[in-house]
């Protein structure tokens, strides 16, 4: 690729991006699985391209910006009073129950921690696209799904550092942990300070300038800047991206903020799922097939069951949770991430999870709805069945 000139390379991507784009529409197919698809097609020509992944970067720090923005401090607090308990039960049953089947099937602790961890998270930026696609982010249920995605945000990184840890042969002593958590709470302290006693006396200022052209540098530049910060602290850039969105949102001017970046983000974002499906490799064979099976089976049964009782915790109604239950199926860059620094053996395994639990977990979001419907009918039937022979016992 390096013989090719970059602007023909780069504009040959973003043509092929528009025909698949274009093909997803014709068809009512999630763009995101086209876009992973094709990473995985071209995976052997286009490895290790350090252009590809800036941009998948840039693309997926604006995202999640741009889900921040819709999170001001005050909903922030009222959502994490909520979340915990259902964030505990994900933890426990996909992280806990994932490690679990690795080590009946005979599966070291660290390498089940490994595979744990790897099988823990929910695509967040599968998740949220498909919200956006599906044009579910006003439906009840997406507050939830937003807040445990927030949740899951915060765990994977101190999962990420952990490994990191046990691969450079570091000891997971009390100071390292201490020391971890401790970043992970001067990014958001730092962000709550900012945000409260900085953005929010910019709402004049925001407000006058909004339709000027300088404006949209100081989104973007908010955005990457506190995604860097959070690189630079050994911490997830999407964790940063996310609080650097809370913090503008103090200004009262999310939705203009927003209208301002979305064209940024909607040439970048494409990039993210080119690029993590270029990460999976499928020609060295298929290891651990009945664990495969094992754990993608559990991968649906465990993500269901959280949110489903997550939501009820939550709030939701039955139907609601439903739909929650069958939109957090699909894994993606934070398993992606850990199936890079699994053992060799292990990294094929985890790929071809990763796309086949991509690929069922995309397939739910879309049916969740028409389920939940289904559902909520057979409920009240049977409610309603219940209730007959009371009523005519009364008569």
């Amino acid at each position: 690729m390096e013989t090719i000139p970059f602007l023909l390379f780069a504009g040959l991507i973003l043509c092929t991006f528009f025909l698949v784009s274009f093909t997803s529409q014709k068809f009512r197919l999630p763009s995101v699985l086209l876009y992973i698809i094709l990473g995985v097609a071209v995976s052997s020509f286009f490895h290790d391209i350090k252009a590809i992944h800036t941009v998948a970067e840039i693309g997926i720090v604006l995202l999640f910006f741009i889900l921040g923005l819709e999170f001001p401090l005050a909903r922030m607090v009222s959502i994490s009073k909520k979340i915990w308990p259902a964030g505990l039960l994900d933890v426990g049953l996909n992280m806990g129950g994932a490690m679990l089947i690795a080590m009946v099937f005979g599966l070291s602790f660290i390498s089940a921690f490994i595979i744990g961890s790897m099988a823990y998270a929910t695509s967040s930026s599968i998740s949220a696209k498909m919200l956006e696609e599906k044009k579910r982010l006003a439906n009840p249920e997406a507050e939830f799904i937003l807040a445990l995605l927030i949740f899951e945000d915060l765990v994977a990184p101190l999962l990420v550092s952990f490994i990191a840890g046990i691969n450079a042969g570091e000891s997971l002593s009390p100071a390292f942990m201490g020391i971890l958590v401790s970043k992970i709470l001067l990014l958001i302290i730092g962000a709550i300070v900012m945000g409260h006693y900085g953005f929010a006396r910019l709402n004049q200022f925001v407000s006058k300038y909004i339709q000027h052209d300088f404006m949209p540098l100081l989104a973007v530049g908010v955005a990457l800047a506190y995604a860097g910060l959070a690189i630079s602290l050994g911490l997830s850039e999407i964790l940063g991206a996310f609080l650097a969105g809370v913090m503008l949102s103090e200004t009262g001017r999310s939705p203009e903020l927003e209208h301002l970046t979305l064209p940024v983000r909607d040439l970048t974002l494409p990039f993210f799922f080119f690029w993590f499906g270029t990460t999976i490799y499928l020609g060295e064979g298929i290891s651990y097939v009945p664990m495969m099976v094992a754990m993608a089976a559990w991968a649906i049964v465990g993500k269901i069951l959280t949110a489903f009782a997550g939501s009820r915790m939550f709030g939701l109604s039955p139907k609601a949770s439903v739909r929650a239950g069958f939109s957090m199926v699909q894994r993606g860059e934070f398993s992606a991430i850990i199936a890079s620094m699994a053992p060799a053996q292990l990294r094929v395994f985890s790929g071809i999870y990763i796309v086949i639990t991509a690929f069922i977990g995309v397939y739910l979001f879309g049916r969740a709805p028409a389920i939940a419907r289904w559902y909520d009918r057979r409920r009240k039937e049977k409610q309603a069945s219940l209730s007959a022979p009371k009523d005519e016992a009364t008569e």
